[in-house]
């Protein structure tokens, strides 16, 4: 969500501004747009859309300057046009702009009487008019952004370059990721790592409330007014530009559904001990077996993949689990048990709301754990303890490999819970390592059906409406593929526990509605597929999931529109699996249809507002 780029390099920065934007879009953004400085004077070029867009405009119209800043937009404010784009300017400042500013009509108002000129419908627009008020009253740059980053209330990340001003640019941090990149003779500002990684490898991770005043000799970093000067680690990021590349892949999408064996992998080889079959996980800041009550916060896909970990965690570990939408969660204001464990899942370690919730926990006493892909992120390093998701790099907007790998580590840690709390025996936790350590191989297995599931999906493509059930550990499944089918082939669909059919969605049944019915031979399996004979007794189309025993079982009795067939291994871990195929579906279903895979519209990859 939005996208930052700032550069004071030795030589002209457009391309590389350009470049950064590039390894940004994974975010999601509807607009785009630079800015630089030339011969003492602020530069601009902005486009509605792709960044494909401006470059046709910087084609046309090229600009130089070694000083500039960059942005992909995600509209929050106004509607995704050029006029709305940043960066915005005044006579003065140009800036960037992260998050959303919740006071910018009252500050519009209050600068009203000074003549200033609102030329856009967003709220980043006054920051400028702010700074520039405090400019025109003899301030020094330093000075006027010490005044105005108190009057600011809400989220912001922010960069910027000002007038006769080649070798200074500002930055802030509140709510909102932001990084220094520390070049030789040049220096940058990135809204993540991944935004600099060809440039420079050496990072420094602002914190809550800092703000830096940046040259081609280094950085100043403050947290609070002009003279509180702190000291921020400047670490070596393992990044690469090369990471972002789509190979022979015709989709990011594609690409990290089909590295799935290999990111399953790197992330249970970090735990487990094949010889003796145990799991060891990283240290953790509190005691397994004492934990009274798990809490899980995520948004989205990440929040499906808590309510898997919520069954295993209650099933094996016997550890009663709540499990809350981020978004919601500090606004419901849940009392939390003492010594209780939080768990905070996001894939990009950014989200806001999953960061909120975090903060909402530490504050009540909560020992918290974070399981995210990114551990330089702003919920990584604010958690007691870090379970990485070894997928590397995800740009594909709907999340797959980060999703599995999310799975693995919450199936790891319930392992391993229920091991320290005696509710398993070591021959069961050998069992269980065993089923995981087969999970490559077998996710590799299913990789080979992809060329029956595109051929499925010519019929999904012409349907309006799509049902995606199943029960237990499947109903996150199902919920997923449901969101993975809506999110990038914009196909209605909805996901719903098996049993819940009677129960109302049963009406919608007719020839028209696929029916995707997920069924691993497990203690639910029976039931699951009375429901989908429910199902195809009123006409629907179902197409069945399971393995070699359920599909025979099933077709012995009934004859569903299709089925795929996926192979056999421990319920525990199906959940892991059973999502490949229904990623598979959604992507072959979305290219049938001519949309966007990669970056569907409205979406972004990095929600950091509210």
């Amino acid at each position: 969500m939005c996208g930052i780029v700032g550069i004071l390099g030795r030589n002209d920065v457009a391309r590389p501004l350009i470049g950064g934007l590039r390894r940004l879009e994974y975010r999601g953004y509807d607009s785009a747009g630079i800015a630089t400085l030339v011969n003492g004077h602020v530069e601009r070029r902005r486009a509605e859309g792709k960044l494909d867009n401006l470059e046709v405009l910087l084609a046309a119209d090229p600009i130089g300057g070694s000083s500039g800043i960059g942005h992909t937009r995600w509209a929050t404010h106004g509607v995704p046009n050029e006029v709305n784009a940043h960066p915005h300017a005044t006579n003065r400042v140009a800036l960037v702009h992260n998050g959303i500013i919740e006071n910018f009509q009252e500050l519009r108002d209050e600068l009203a009487p000074y003549g200033n000129c609102f030329e856009t419908e967003t709220d980043t627009e006054v920051i400028a008019h702010l700074v520039t008020r405090f400019l025109e009253d003899g301030m020094s740059p330093v000075e006027a952004v010490a005044a105005a980053l108190p009057q600011l209330e809400g989220a912001f990340a922010l960069v910027m370059i000002f007038t006769g001003e080649h070798d200074l640019m500002i930055g802030a941090r509140r709510g909102s990721p932001l990084a220094i990149g520390y070049g030789d003779g040049e220096m940058y500002f990135g809204s993540d790592a991944l935004a600099l990684a060809p440039l420079t490898q050496r990072i420094c991770y602002l914190e809550e409330g800092d703000w830096a005043s940046v040259t081609r000799a280094g950085a100043t970093i403050r947290n609070g007014g002009e003279d509180a000067i702190v000291v921020r680690p400047i670490v070596e990021t393992a990044l690469s530009g090369a990471a972002t590349g789509k190979g022979s892949f015709r989709h990011f999408m594609l690409k990290e559904i089909y590295e799935q064996p290999a990111v399953i992998g790197d992330t249970l080889h970090s735990v487990i001990n094949p010889q003796n079959r145990t799991i060891t996980p990283p240290p953790l800041p509190c005691d397994l077996a004492l934990i009274p009550k798990i809490t899980i916060a995520a948004c989205g896909t990440a929040y499906l993949a808590g309510m898997v970990g919520k069954y295993w965690f209650e099933q094996l570990a016997r550890i009663p689990v709540e499990l809350d939408v981020a978004s919601e969660f500090r606004y419901r204001a849940p009392p939390m048990t003492d010594g209780g464990l939080t768990l905070c899942i996001s894939q990009s370690g950014e989200t806001a709301d999953t960061l909120a919730a975090l903060h909402y926990a530490r504050d009540r006493g909560q020992h918290v754990i974070s399981v995210v892909n990114a551990m330089e992120s702003t919920i990584a390093r604010e958690s007691d303890a870090v379970l990485q998701t070894l997928a590397g790099p995800e740009i594909g907007v709907a999340s797959t490999k980060a999703f599995t790998t999310q799975l693995t580590v919450l199936a790891y840690l319930a392992v391993a819970a229920a091991r320290a709390r005696g509710e398993i025996d070591a021959e069961r936790e050998a069992d269980l390592t065993v089923a995981l350590t087969e999970v490559p191989s077998k996710a590799a297995e299913i990789l080979n059906h992809d060329g029956a599931i595109e051929q499925l999906a010519h019929e999904v493509a012409e349907a309006r409406d799509v049902l995606y059930l199943g029960r237990g550990t499947s109903y996150p499944i199902a919920l997923e593929g449901a969101l993975k089918l809506k999110e990038i082939s914009y196909i209605h669909a909805e996901g719903y526990a098996a049993g819940e059919m009677k129960h109302g969605p049963i009406a919608l049944i007719d020839d028209r509605v696929p029916v995707i019915v997920i069924a691993p031979s497990d203690a639910l399996f029976d039931k699951t597929a009375s429901n989908a004979h429910e199902v195809i007794a009123r006409g629907g189309r179902v197409i069945f999931i399971s393995d070699l025993d359920g599909v025979a079982k099933f077709t012995r009795q009934v004859k569903p529109a299709a089925v795929i067939e996926l192979p056999k291994v421990d319920p525990f871990v199906a959940p892991i699996l059973y999502a490949i195929p229904v990623q598979l579906l959604a992507y072959h279903t979305a290219v049938i249809k001519g949309t966007d895979v990669d970056q569907p519209r409205n979406l972004a990859k990095s929600v950091t507002v509210e």
